[in-house]
C-alpha cells in the first residue's frame, strides 16, 4: 500500500515526539501491547518509555500514534480492548528503521511544534 509523503512525514514527527521508545514499535508489530503494559513504571523498566506515564497519558499518547495511521487498537468479540498494535504504515516505518538502524529519536523544537499544532488542530496530512 503507498502512503503519502507527507502521511509518512506526519507518522515519524508523531513517533519522535511520542514518549515512546522503538522497542514498544518493534514489540506491537509482533504482538499487542496492552495499555497497563506500558504505563506506570512497568513501561519504563521494560524500555518501552522514556519516563512513567499514567494510564490516561499512555493511552492518549497511543490514540495520537492511532489518529496519524502508525497503531490500531486491538478489538475483540466484546468490542475494543486497551491493547494496541502496528498497522501496515507502522511496519513500513519500524520496517525502514530495522533496515537502517534504530532511527535517531530525537525530535527538534520544529518538530514539536508542528505535531502539537497538527495533533491539537487536526490538520489534515495535506496542509500539514
Amino acid at each position: 500500500m503507498g502512503y503519502s509523503s507527507a502521511a509518512i512525514a506526519r507518522a515519524q514527527r508523531a513517533v519522535r515526539c511520542s514518549p515512546f521508545y522503538y522497542r514498544l514499535l518493534a514489540e506491537m508489530g509482533t504482538n499487542s501491547v496492552s495499555v497497563p503494559t506500558i504505563a506506570e513504571d512497568s513501561g519504563m523498566l521494560k524500555g518501552y518509555t522514556q519516563r512513567p506515564l499514567s494510564d490516561v497519558a499512555t493511552e492518549t499518547e497511543l490514540l495520537w500514534l492511532v489518529d496519524v495511521g502508525m497503531l490500531r487498537r486491538e478489538v475483540d468479540g466484546q468490542g475494543l480492548t486497551d491493547s494496541f498494535r502496528l498497522t501496515p504504515l507502522g511496519r513500513q516505518l519500524v520496517g525502514l528503521w530495522q533496515s537502517q538502524g534504530c532511527p535517531n529519536k530525537r525530535a527538534n523544537l520544529a518538530d514539536y511544534v508542528k505535531n502539537g499544532a497538527i495533533r491539537r488542530l487536526r490538520i489534515p496530512d495535506w496542509l500539514g
